[in-house]
């Protein structure tokens, strides 16, 4: 294969950046409908609630307890790619890719487990993405349709459960089972290892010889520092803060619509649980119109490149901030608003369109945090990322477990209002960015 010399490697047909578009967005196209089917699998059982409580004899009261399937699945999302996603840097992508429950206790920890695996193949995508496209401007676009096949799969899955609910809620499973079996062989022939280092040791067997065993002691300690340094861009590193809460907050409205959609379709137009899931297409909806609007937003990012004075041909990355800023206080928050006024009107076409507002703002605004985050934190894109989707599976996991206390003492139009006067205020986060995010950048301890 030759001496194995990092010019050499920067050319050969078997690194990651050298494949031909066709076989990078081969693989990328297999991880966005795997991401797609896991969103899915996080939330078609919302719409199955009042069978699963009457099945387990669950006593709901303020509290939703056959949400906690849904939490089950969202926290072991948020904990567990902090193991695996790091032995997934070490060892490659692939082997990430290669779930009956007779009672509740049993349901929870199948819930577990799927939330475990799901979670580590949704998180992988985005550095599947890092791995095949080598400059930002490139990344953008596949980062884009992965954010869409995240949040698009999430909003779908109670679409998908209130179609096969009426079977029996244990078919939201089955059918899901029979797809991802269907796909199973597509995921083993087209997903291919795309880890730099991981391909550099098959292909240049030899330099791999000459190193040093395996160190376990030291793997270990790899594992912990990039594990603890996710938590420490979290806490210590403004934008991250900020952007993860942003970010967050837009991702468990997603969740939180699950629970209040039944509530407030069920009370005010006299639609059955499973029929509202129905509604959450609107927000989906939504993200479709989102996803166009960040394709715009793309090229305004990629044009600003010009402009860029701290690195020269490289895309600003508060020039990703543009679309999202104005899309927090109008769709995101004007939508809240529109959701829980519209109550005091007739017809139900009103409120899924304030739904639909919140759907856009939610693709936007994830896709741009997520941007952000990878240009301004490149050299610790994993971490960062890692980061920003802990602090939104825990949003996911615990935010709608209080929606019915929220809705039922508020009422539906105040609660959804108290969630727009929160998405009012986080509207500070990216507009400090857009003003001050070249000087905050500069004092970051984690500087490119």
């Amino acid at each position: 294969m030759g001496d194995g010399t990092p010019s050499e490697w920067d050319l050969h047909h078997g690194n990651p950046y050298s494949w031909p578009d066709v076989k990078k967005w081969t693989v990328m196209s297999t991880a966005f409908i795997v991401t797609f089917l896991v969103g899915l699998n996080a939330t078609s059982i919302t719409t199955a609630s009042e069978r699963i409580s009457e099945e387990f004899n669950l006593n709901n009261g303020n509290i939703e307890y056959n949400f906690f399937a849904v939490t089950a699945w969202n926290a072991a999302a948020a904990f567990v790619p902090l193991f695996t996603l790091p032995l997934m840097d070490t060892y490659g992508v692939r082997w990430g890719y290669l779930a009956l429950a007779k009672n509740f206790a049993t349901l929870i920890v199948c819930r577990v487990i799927a939330g475990a695996v799901g979670g580590t193949l949704q998180n992988a995508a985005d550095g599947i993405a890092a791995n095949l496209f080598f400059h930002n401007h490139e990344r953008v676009l596949p980062l884009t349709a992965y954010v869409f096949a995240m949040v698009f799969g999430v909003t779908i899955g109670p679409v998908f459960g209130a179609v096969v609910e009426p079977l029996n809620w244990r078919w939201i499973f089955w059918i899901q089972l029979i797809i991802c079996g269907a796909f199973m062989p597509a995921v083993l022939f087209l997903v291919k290892e795309t880890r730099g280092p991981v391909l550099y040791t098959k292909y240049f067997p030899e330099d791999s010889d000459n190193k040093e065993a395996p160190d376990s002691k030291k793997a270990l300690e790899e594992l912990y520092t990039t594990i603890t340094r996710s938590a420490i861009l979290l806490t210590t590193e403004l934008t991250v803060s900020l952007f993860t809460l942003w970010s967050s907050f837009a991702f468990g409205l997603v969740f939180i619509s699950t629970q209040s959609i039944p509530l407030v379709f069920g009370s005010t137009f006299g639609w059955e649980a499973y029929r509202s899931g129905l509604v959450q297409s609107a927000i989906g909806i939504g993200q479709i119109v989102g996803f166009g609007a960040s394709l715009v937003q793309r090229r305004i990012y990629i044009q600003s490149a010009h402009r860029n004075d701290e690195k020269p041909g490289v895309p600003v990355p508060e020039a990703i901030l543009h679309l999202s800023i104005p899309a927090t206080p109008i769709a995101l928050a004007g939508g809240l608003f529109m959701y829980g006024w519209s109550i005091y009107q007739p017809h139900w076409i009103v409120t899924a369109v304030g739904l639909a507002l919140v759907g856009f703002a939610s693709m936007v605004i994830i896709n741009a945090a997520s941007i952000y985050i990878t240009d301004s934190y490149s050299d610790y894109a994993a971490s960062a990322i890692a980061a920003v989707a802990f602090g939104e599976n825990v949003f996911a996991a615990f935010l709608p477990l209080a929606a019915k206390p929220m809705y039922d003492r508020l009422g539906y139009d105040w609660a959804s209002s108290l969630l727009g006067f929160i998405g009012v205020a986080l509207t500070l986060a990216p507009v400090l960015l857009l003003f001050h995010g070249k000087r905050i950048r500069s004092k970051s301890t984690f500087k490119r």
